[in-house]
């Protein structure tokens, strides 16, 4: 990609080219209507929008496949990996049934002491706590043929807490995932993309097979496992598309 594409995805076309170089895994934390009052509105993508986004990649040729070939599998044209990060209620009411309309699989990535509850960690900041998926969502996710990873027992940033703890939040979560929804669970995803090399030691060490991060780009075999890059969705940037109209204005198109 050059100097001046975008950073986050909105549509494949910027995007194709990067897509064809490694796995792509597109980054989703709520789908759905923002509310008011919402500090970090990058973390909202519309129904709307997700649905295009969705139907986009299907009509492109693109398949989806299970999240643990990441790293076993070559890289091959047109196939992506769909993350969803915290557990959030409007994925399940708003994008399980535009996934399971066009065959794609995805992983969700839940705060395992938090199911029914809310985003408390979001509280300090300031930011308005959202909906987490209850039990029987994740069951429901599950049945559907999607998976489910870990984000920690209560999503801290593992780089600030004691070792202990650090170690206690990767495997306490996992062992409570997987004894409430009698599934492996073997991926994790860093709180906040907060980790190093102790703290991925740990994800390694308890039995985890790979760990996503935060850093942009797409992975190929060669990449680590538990540092997989991964390209954040957002809506549209408005001064883009203020300036592509301006553009188009000024050019007669």
């Amino acid at each position: 990609m050059s100097a001046h594409s975008p950073r986050y995805y909105s549509s494949l076309g910027p995007f194709r080219e990067l897509f064809a170089t490694g796995h792509a895994l597109l980054t989703y934390h709520h789908v759905g209507p923002r509310p008011r009052g919402v500090r970090l509105k990058g973390l909202y993508v519309t129904s709307k929008l997700f649905a295009e986004q969705m139907a986009e990649l299907k009509a492109e040729g693109f398949e989806t496949d299970a999240f643990g070939t990441v790293s076993s599998n070559p890289v091959r044209p047109n196939r992506v990996f769909l993350t969803f990060d915290d557990g959030f209620a409007d994925v399940f009411e708003n994008a399980l049934p535009v996934l399971q309309q066009h065959g794609f699989r995805s992983i969700q990535f839940l705060v395992a002491d938090l199911l029914g509850k809310t985003s408390e960690w979001q509280a300090s900041s300031g930011e308005v706590p959202g909906l987490l998926m209850d039990k029987a969502q994740v069951k429901d996710w599950l049945n559907s043929g999607q998976e489910i990873g870990s984000h920690t027992l209560t999503h801290p940033r593992l780089t600030q807490v004691s070792p202990s703890q650090a170690r206690e939040e990767i495997s306490g979560s996992k062992k409570k995932l997987e004894d409430t929804f009698a599934v492996a669970v073997e991926h994790f995803c860093y709180p906040y993309g907060d980790w190093n090399p102790a703290v991925r030691e740990i994800v390694a060490e308890v039995g985890y097979k790979s760990a996503c991060i935060t850093k942009f780009g797409v992975n190929t075999t060669e990449a680590d496992p538990f540092a997989l890059k991964r390209i954040t969705v957002r809506y549209p940037s408005r001064k883009l598309k203020n300036l592509g109209a301006w553009l188009r204005s000024s050019l007669g198109a």
